[in-house]
């Protein structure tokens, strides 16, 4: 195994008519990732777009599996086999709809909550004690069908602060790697 390295996955699914669903905020973090990290993504043979480079003064792999959703676990397994990445440096970003928009939450481990995402994740991996970074996408109004929801594009006035909120999760994800999960949750949580 390599203990040095990290793996950073953003959940999404592919494709133009999905970029800008709340289901693709780990996406966007991604994207936001990869560029500071100076570095454009490529093709991999795991399904996966991936960026091999430095983030937060570590080696990091960025990836975005090329899969849908509910089929990440596959490309991760495939890219923590590949790197050899203990399964404690895998870092998964998401959506989270039981969280208010915009709100960034950290936790290690624990169950998918109804993630189709994680779940794969979790299956593939056969360990679910990864880190994951999530990104609040709050509750869909009324009776809409969460799956729906999650596959609406961000509202227009959740446009308006996406940018910044998105930018503060991948601050997360820096955090994580650099000052450990407790010290990444206390400086998130707060806010």
């Amino acid at each position: 195994m390599d203990a040095d390295l990290w793996l950073v996955v953003g959940l999404g699914n592919p494709g133009p008519s999905y970029a800008k669903n709340r289901h693709n905020a780990g996406f966007m973090v991604l994207d936001v990732l990869a560029a500071r990290a100076g570095g454009r993504f490529k093709s991999h043979r795991a399904r996966a777009d991936v960026l091999e480079g430095r983030l937060a003064g570590a080696r990091a792999v960025l990836a975005k599996p090329r899969t849908f959703m509910n089929e990440s676990g596959g490309p991760v397994k495939g890219l923590r086999d590949f790197y050899k990445v203990p399964v404690e440096r895998v870092v998964v970003v998401h959506d989270e709809l039981d969280i208010p928009f915009g709100a960034v939450r950290l936790k290690q481990g624990g169950g998918d909550n109804g993630h189709n995402g994680l779940r794969s994740i979790t299956r593939s991996l056969g360990a679910k004690e990864y880190p994951r970074v999530r990104f609040g996408v709050g509750r869909p109004p009324g009776r809409m069908d969460p799956a729906a929801f999650v596959l609406k594009d961000f509202s227009a006035g959740e446009r308006k602060e996406l940018d910044l909120e998105v930018d503060r999760a991948a601050d997360a994800v820096e955090a994580l790697m650099t000052d450990g999960l407790a010290a990444a949750q206390n400086a998130f949580h707060a806010g």
